[in-house]
């Protein structure tokens, strides 16, 4: 094969090739890579497009007031007329979060997935409003099912976190894609439902075009341990205890939440569900036989007063310190329930998620400093990962023997690891891809090369997850968290006058001026806009009624503002203006401006006629020997002259102000 026609993950380039006539099928992952979650990936072929999975993320520290993220998906719904329908590997947020969201915006023919994913998924459709905007399909393994005219796709058990979780095999006209999906190879899963590596190795036998690969753990060494391996360290831990046991733990593992629920039973102790996300994964498993125990085994949290400390277990969200989950809300303090006690023990059986760490270390020292025994870390046992670590990903490799590698799931780095694996594994590192968002893979039968991009990104929803929030509103948002706001109440006649003192409110704002000096500058603004644009911002339409366009007043008064803050203070606090309109002919206020020449060095002047001339003057008789003994008689003559003359009006433009500034009106 031509070198050329691959980008080589050791350059990453961009480079353009020469493309065949044959028709491609095109592989366009809209989220999940060099970042945690959105996992969402298209795949075309002609007049058919499919999409597998569509997850969110959770936002990061700078986007303020945002609850939840989500892939761009302009592209898919620029050709909703191919759309023949979606797919699901598993239950995870990550993997079916954002499909609610996405049906608000438009129609999904059909939904296939794991029992499991479907039932949570149906509820989370149900509460959105959106359940009548598709189908759904429960597929049990080794299912094959048709989408559209070139897609034919077979359902294949792995092992993950959760119960459900399949591997897809695409035949496609070009050849078949294997996409792993989340997956570990777990020898011992709690559910007793193995990996199916046979049919793995059926079609690496058959021959793999392309193989699209969880990269998660690709920088740990070996195997991933069993999730079983948890259940013996917690059976210790949950023995020991001698008041009540909280474990929080992720609400979508549910084999470990089945673990707890045995443990639980197993030590005599009622359980407690604490968390929105926690009730609906558990009813949904009890509901499919993933979870068996009685209906006396759960209390309400109402009634935890009335159970002894002894036989009780806590079992709920909060592993990532979440800041309104159950745990963080008993951290603080805050639950109206339950109260920590310096007799309980709280569990964490998970692990942070990148960016969350700093969250989590906060609620496990808030819980500490409440007096609880508090047991997290590696060093217990209690917590597994549920992708696999390089030794799996050399054995997913080693069964599907794919000719052509594509690392996903994962941050940049992940990628990198996972494809010098596959080169370790014998992958041509010519045939190595890695992606980002947006990118497209040209994929047949002989070669593999990178397309035209499609647009990708992100939409932030705010905790309703009905309002987007644009990017202004975020960049608003991460200006007042850094340098506050100011208000301005500027009250204006309609012919051009200040009628009365502005009032100026600063909130978050930290400066050294004092409020005086703050209402100083904010008049001279204000006149200086009255003087200098408001003919361009007012028409008179009668003697006595004008037209203003009070937007470009309160513009106008902003950026002068703005300019005055960062220049004098070095802050930029984000500046709001309300013209308050006053009738024509309303008395005008007569600011009482303070003399800036007072508040600065003796020689520095604002611009001054007289002064200009009386500095003239002294510096030539300080040049000239024969004028020194007539000095004294006229500089007496200069100071008379300074109090006669009529002094030019411009002591009330600001100190450095250009009098020619770029208008807001005009641009």
């Amino acid at each position: 094969m031509n070198s050329n026609q691959i980008k080589s993950n050791n350059n990453h380039t961009s480079s353009k090739t020469k493309r065949s006539n044959e028709p491609a099928l095109k592989i366009i992952p809209l989220g999940g890579l060099h970042e945690i979650g959105k996992n969402t990936c298209v795949f075309e072929y002609e007049d058919d497009i499919i999409l597998i999975d569509g997850g969110l993320a959770f936002p990061s520290d700078g986007m303020h007031g945002v609850n939840v993220v989500m892939p761009d998906t302009s592209y898919l719904q620029a050709n909703l007329n191919r759309f023949r329908g979606m797919i699901v590997t598993h239950g995870h947020e990550d993997h079916i979060g954002g499909i609610s969201h996405h049906l608000k915006k438009f129609n999904i023919p059909v939904i296939y997935g794991p029992p499991l994913a479907i039932s949570m998924l149906k509820g989370k459709m149900e509460e959105a409003g959106v359940a009548d905007r598709t189908t759904t399909q429960a597929i049990e393994p080794r299912q094959v099912v048709r989408l559209g005219q070139h897609f034919s796709l077979e359902f294949i058990r792995n092992t993950h976190s959760i119960g459900d979780s399949f591997s897809l095999a695409l035949t496609t006209p070009v050849g078949v894609v294997f996409f792993t999906g989340d997956f570990k190879f777990d020898h011992l899963p709690p559910d007793k439902k193995h990996a199916d590596i046979e049919r793995m190795a059926f079609y690496g036998e058959k021959g793999v075009l392309c193989l699209l690969s969880d990269s998660t753990n690709s920088e740990v060494k070996g195997f991933v341990p069993s999730e079983i391996s948890v259940f013996p360290n917690l059976d210790r831990i949950i023995s020991e205890a001698k008041g009540r046991v909280m474990l929080t733990t992720f609400a979508s593992s549910t084999h470990r939440v089945a673990m707890v629920i045995q443990l639980a039973m197993k030590h005599g102790r009622k359980i407690g569900l604490m968390g929105r996300s926690m009730l609906n994964v558990v009813g949904k498993c009890r509901e499919l036989g993933y979870i068996s125990c009685p209906d006396n085994l759960f209390f309400p949290i109402k009634s935890i007063r009335d159970l002894p400390d002894r036989e009780t277990l806590l079992l709920m969200t909060g592993s990532q310190g979440e800041i309104m989950a159950a745990l963080s809300r008993i951290g603080r303090d805050e639950h109206p329930h339950v109260k920590l006690k310096t007799t309980d023990t709280v569990i964490f059986s998970s692990s942070p998620i990148p960016g969350n760490t700093i969250s989590v270390a906060h609620s496990i020292d808030r819980l500490i400093k409440l007096g609880a025994k508090v047991i997290y870390g590696k060093e217990h046992g209690i917590h597994v990962s549920g992708h696999g670590c390089r030794d799996d990903q050399r054995l997913m490799l080693a069964l599907i023997k794919p000719k052509f590698f594509v690392p996903v799931h994962g941050e940049y780095r992940m990628q990198v690891l996972h494809g010098k694996t596959a080169e370790s594994m014998g992958v041509d590192p010519n045939n190595i891809l890695i992606l980002d968002n947006g990118d497209t893979i040209e994929l047949r039968a002989d070669s593999m090369i990178q397309g035209d991009p499609v647009k990708s990104g992100i939409e932030m929803l705010d905790n309703t997850r009905t309002c987007v929030v644009d990017a202004r509103a975020l960049k608003e948002r991460q200006q007042l968290a850094d340098d506050g706001i100011v208000t301005v109440l500027a009250p204006i006649s309609t012919d051009g006058n200040m009628v009365a003192p502005p009032r100026v409110s600063l909130r978050g704002v930290v400066i050294s001026a004092d409020p005086r000096k703050m209402s100083m500058w904010t008049e001279r603004e204000i006149n200086w806009v009255l003087e200098n644009r408001w003919k361009q911002l007012s028409r008179q339409t009668s003697p006595n009624n004008f037209e203003v366009d009070w937007i470009g007043v309160q513009r106008e008064i902003e950026n002068g503002l703005t300019r005055r803050m960062r220049r004098e203070l070095q802050v930029e606090p984000l500046i709001l203006c309300l013209a308050q309109p006053a009738p024509s002919g309303t008395r005008a206020y007569k600011p009482q401006i303070v003399n800036e020449q007072n508040q600065h060095p003796k020689n520095k002047h604002y611009p001054n006629v007289n002064n200009q001339n009386i500095n003239r003057n002294q510096n030539n008789f300080k040049n000239n020997p024969s004028t020194k003994n007539t000095k004294q008689v006229m500089n007496n003559q200069s100071v008379k002259d300074s109090v006669t003359t009529p002094v030019v009006k411009t002591e009330e433009a600001p100190a450095g102000r250009t009098r020619r500034r770029r208008s807001a009106v005009s641009s």
